[in-house]
């Protein structure tokens, strides 16, 4: 990593989190990166949700299933392109055809009338690449970060993204009146062109570092193997089946409460304009709420109680918020229930299921967590949405499903659970040279 420094930015952060000198030039570059990602894909979702209004609610729900089809698609490709090129090829490469899809989807706003199969395409592409992106991102601090480090900096580093999911909306709403919706998109474009350097810093810094014998078997060359060996390596693994099923957890509780968000604020405000700012109230919260957590808590909970802690804790609310929304669905509770789902999640439940990567060797870290990232992510909420409308069809009311809810949280918290209990007990395994957690549970 990089040099040594003692800049006033690194007392700064050494105020905020335990990090090393050493660390800062890493963890700076990192923070800048998904900072600048992240506010390239929140500065274009008011885009997405625009073309959603155009397509139809009816045409949208059937793109879920699309998004799920092209997520599993795509695994063969990014496998066969992590197995031949290096890091430092297709990192930036990755963000720079992102860049290039939003200049061109933004020129297309500009010159033409809205033409629904470009609409759809470009729905379905967002939906897509902000997985791929933020497993990406993860998969490669893996590589630079031990599992000591993870506990301790993950924290911070998220807040970057959250400070960037915060910032790119506020621009779309500051400058759409002025600039278009064209605008906003050549916007986001110029932010990945940003994100590009971030990436060729944080190359150079990991290029740069002392180089051991772990360094070098995490060299910059192709990983090789064949494409389907994520799939194949989650398949012959109780710990990553088990993270698996934990993504699953979050899509399920995530997909509830999006739907009894929709109704619970369509029945409470009458007035669309009043109903939007109400989400970008909520939106605003949440991320506020996220950033300071994620800086001042997430590493300090980590480090004191462990991954175990960070992995349960936002089920354990929700099974409370859950059973208190079945008894009583005010707009007031589910926003209070919702806003601490989301923030929880962003500030404990994402850096705590990162961090359950760090034991495992580079292939896994990615083509196996990209597996698990987007098409399962993907698939399972397509499912979990057709469960929850065919509850409704028969007949479960809201306060029915809210207790559904508390039963699928609780099996949420006892995966993240034994998950943490792998992980924690990890250290002890490898020190016995028993090797990695994924081989030891297999």
């Amino acid at each position: 990593m990089s040099t040594r420094t003692n800049s006033p930015l690194g007392r700064v952060l050494a105020r905020l989190v335990t990090i090393e000198p050493h660390e800062v030039g890493a963890v700076v570059a990192a923070f800048l990166l998904f900072f600048f990602m992240w506010a390239g894909y929140f500065s274009v979702r008011p885009v997405r949700e625009t073309v959603a209004t155009l397509l139809g609610r009816d045409q949208v729900a059937d793109l879920w299933l699309y998004t799920g089809a092209f997520s599993i698609l795509l695994i063969p490709l990014y496998g066969a392109v992590v197995g031949r090129f290096r890091r430092s090829t297709f990192l930036p490469w990755t963000y720079g055809i992102v860049a290039a899809v939003m200049a061109l989807v933004g020129i297309w706003f500009s010159t033409a009338e809205f033409n629904p199969l470009l609409g759809k395409s470009f729905y379905v592409f967002i939906s897509v690449v902000n997985l791929f992106l933020i497993s990406m991102f993860w998969s490669f601090l893996l590589e630079i970060f031990d599992k000591g480090q993870t506990k301790r900096l993950f924290g911070v580093i998220a807040a970057g993204g959250s400070a960037g999911a915060l910032t790119g909306p506020l621009v779309a709403d500051i400058t759409v009146s002025s600039i278009g919706e064209s605008g906003v998109l050549f916007v986001s474009a110029v932010m990945f062109i940003v994100a590009i350097v971030c990436q060729r810093v944080l190359l150079r810094i990991w290029s740069d570092r002392p180089v051991t014998a772990a360094s070098a078997a995490n060299e910059d060359k192709p990983i090789g193997g064949t494409w389907f060996a994520g799939i194949a390596l989650i398949l012959r693994s109780p710990y990553l089946l088990g993270i698996a099923l934990f993504i699953v957890g979050v899509s399920a509780v995530s997909t509830l409460l999006y739907f009894e968000q929709l109704r619970i604020v369509a029945e409470t405000f009458p007035d669309p304009t009043e109903r939007t700012r109400i989400f970008a109230r909520i939106d605003w919260i949440v991320q506020s709420l996220t950033v300071l957590s994620q800086v001042f808590l997430t590493g300090r909970i980590a480090k004191y109680f462990g991954v175990t802690a960070l992995l349960t804790a936002v089920p354990i609310v929700m099974i409370l918020g859950f059973l208190a929304l079945a008894g009583s669905t005010s707009f007031v509770l589910f926003a209070i229930v919702f806003i601490m789902r989301r923030a929880g999640e962003y500030s404990f439940v994402r850096p705590g299921r990162e961090m359950l990567w760090s034991p495992l060797d580079k292939e896994t870290k990615y083509k196996a967590k990209n597996t698990i990232d987007v098409p399962v992510y993907r698939v399972a909420d397509y499912f979990g949405g057709q469960a929850t409308v065919a509850l409704g069809a028969v007949g479960i009311t809201a306060g029915g499903m809210m207790l559904v809810g508390a039963v699928v949280a609780g099996a949420w918290g006892l995966v993240g659970w034994w998950l943490g209990k792998k992980f924690e007990g990890s250290t002890t395994a490898q020190q016995r040279g028993v090797g990695a957690v994924a081989e030891q549970s297999g």
